[in-house]
């Protein structure tokens, strides 16, 4: 199955092998939905929105979980589920990082960016997020307390996309300067040189061997 999230927005679910949407549209969202995760045990998604929203569903039924989550943040750009699905960290439209429990309490706000935030990713441990934003850094910081560990500076633009390697030594980004790079951390350096593109990428994914970036 395929969850996708739109413009008018509500989501779909998609049966890949048929290629057709299973049942009817999720209504809820009164904006544009902007980003999406599946919770690590596939039952319910999360739902971020230019309604400023963070929207649990139940995968199999398409009803919400529980009611909205007010983020704060003005349009929501991310939403990450912790890799034990207990929680999850969201990010959007200012400079803060906000981890919220599965019902919606705010457990931490995470703040050190100077602009908006765009991207997120958890370890695999869940001990920490590493966070992109339009400051042009890459930070990585402790998801308890919110204490920051580093920052990784050499996009010249806004950060739009970053993901981690399967083994979780390399960190992997995408800039509005048109570049991908890739950065060491054990280092925390920028490994070779960076990988341009003719416009911004928008999108990264590695798979599960690590061989490739798309």
């Amino acid at each position: 199955m395929v969850v996708s999230g739109s413009a008018d927005g509500r989501l779909r679910l998609w049966n890949v092998e048929e290629g057709g949407v299973v049942g009817d549209p999720w209504e809820g969202h009164s904006a544009p939905v902007t980003c999406l995760d599946w919770s690590p045990n596939a039952r319910d998604i999360a739902s971020g929105s230019q309604d400023g929203t963070i929207r649990r569903w139940n995968s199999n039924t398409g009803r919400q979980i529980a009611p909205p989550i007010e983020t704060g943040h003005g349009w929501v750009y991310a939403v990450k589920y912790s890799p034990r699905g207990d929680k999850f960290a969201s990010c959007g439209d200012n400079d803060i990082i906000r981890v919220w429990s599965k019902d919606g309490k705010l457990l931490i706000e995470i703040k050190g960016h100077d602009d908006w935030v765009n991207a997120l990713c958890w370890s695999k441990d869940g001990a920490y997020i590493f966070s992109g934003s339009a400051d042009m850094t890459i930070r990585k910081w402790q998801s308890i307390d919110g204490k920051e560990f580093v920052v990784l500076r050499g996009h010249t633009n806004t950060i739009i996309s970053i993901c981690l390697s399967p083994d979780e030594r390399h960190l992997v980004s995408a800039s509005s300067d048109c570049s991908v790079r890739i950065w060491d951390l054990n280092t925390n350096e920028q490994t070779g040189d960076p990988l341009l593109h003719d416009d911004e990428p928008l999108a990264l994914a590695i798979p599960s061997d690590g061989r490739y970036i798309a």
